[in-house]
């Protein structure tokens, strides 16, 4: 009976797992930097996709005739203002609204990568950019 068992020689050897964990080990390096990155990129399309619903709230705004002056962020959609993700900060500008007006949305969480920023300049992009003096500071500009 001892000598059966001796003989059972199923299962992994301990250099079979240990090449396996060695694997996973490596993958898993080449797979957590990418996973970091993208998802730092989110942030940066949150700020983007916050500032264009402010854009589309401020032509709601402006869709009933006896609004005619600058709104604030708290005027817009129908009054019950914007809610922006997570700690994100906007502001809407505008000397004169019949012209143009501004509107920016800060990156509360810090985290849009400065090498996503820099293409998208004023140069670049004129409608919608991101700051060149201050990191995390996206403007759209909304022109008549």
């Amino acid at each position: 009976m001892l000598q059966k068992l001796r003989g059972n020689s199923q299962g992994f050897t301990l250099i079979e797992l240990m090449i396996v964990i060695a694997i996973i080990g490596i993958l898993a390096a080449i797979a957590i930097p990418n996973f970091i990155s993208y998802r730092n990129k989110s942030f940066c399309a949150a700020v983007e996709t916050d500032a264009n619903s402010i854009a589309g709230a401020i032509a709601d705004y402006f869709s009933i005739s006896v609004h005619t002056a600058t709104p604030a962020i708290g005027d817009v959609n129908g009054g019950a203002g914007i809610t922006l993700t997570g700690t994100n900060a906007g502001t809407i500008i505008g000397v004169d609204p019949t012209i143009n007006m501004t509107v920016t949305v800060t990156d509360g969480t810090n985290r849009c990568p400065t090498a996503y920023q820099a293409p998208i300049s004023a140069a670049a992009s004129p409608q919608g950019f991101w700051s060149n003096t201050t990191p995390g500071i996206y403007t759209k500009l909304i022109t008549q």
